[in-house]
């Protein structure tokens, strides 16, 4: 589902920074997530099955995800149990990277690219060492410019907070001009991070690695990889 040649014909125009989600766009490790979930949630004696994470949860941080699953179950979510919860599932996941580190195919190509012209910033759900240790892990830290992970909002997506903080931090970049949250570009994978997006007044390319195209439709382009696109072919996305 390469649709590619509406972009590419499109002149360049206002795109001025790039914000990229982070699991299901840059780490292939949703499903380790789930399956981290899941370990931790076995635990307490709470079951969370597939089908219900990804209609359900996927695009939630850890805290809203774990939040959202025990209310579900009728269980008490109180913050010291969250807290637990939360720290036991960071050192399941970091265990785990370690060993099933995967990268989407064309994902550093295109970050490479794009931090030569544009900056960049990371928002995302997950939180910051594990940002942080996968982008050391495959050298790509260096091109961001700012990273907003878990820790550094109250509301996770489908509220806009993330994006709005990113923009924020870019701007705070001394003798950079100012950058309108219009003329940003977000890479997303899920109908939440969609949401949040257009919420924070920006544009959003939405890939099908986490979800189908149907559950995506609310984005302003929908692409299957971000493997071989041009660089160029995303200002067409401001055409508008």
């Amino acid at each position: 589902m390469r649709h590619f040649a509406a972009l590419w014909y499109a002149p360049p125009t206002m795109l001025s920074a790039i914000i990229f989600d982070f699991n299901g766009i840059i780490a292939d490790d949703e499903p380790l997530h789930l399956e981290m979930f899941q370990k931790v949630l076995a635990e307490q004696g709470i079951p969370l099955f597939r089908e219900e994470y990804y209609t359900h949860f996927l695009g939630m941080d850890d805290r809203d995800c774990f939040k959202a699953v025990l209310a579900a179950r009728k269980r008490p979510a109180d913050d010291a149990l969250v807290d637990q919860l939360i720290a036991k599932k960071a050192g399941y996941y970091a265990r785990a990277i370690n060993e099933r580190l995967i990268i989407f195919p064309g994902v550093k190509e295109l970050i490479g690219a794009a931090s030569m012209k544009y900056p960049l910033a990371i928002a995302s759900g997950a939180l910051r060492h594990e940002i942080e240790g996968i982008l050391n892990a495959i050298n790509l830290r260096a091109a961001f410019a700012a990273i907003v992970s878990a820790e550094d909002v109250r509301h996770g997506k489908p509220a806009p907070d993330c994006f709005v903080t990113a923009l924020a931090r870019l701007n705070e970049r001394k003798g950079a001009p100012p950058i309108d949250a219009s003329s940003c570009l977000v890479i997303e994978d899920s109908p939440w991070g969609v949401t949040a997006a257009h919420a924070a007044g920006m544009k959003c390319l939405a890939v099908t690695n986490s979800y189908p195209a149907d559950s995506l439709n609310e984005a302003d382009h929908v692409l299957s990889t971000l493997e071989g696109l041009p660089l160029a072919a995303l200002n067409g996305l401001f055409d508008a």
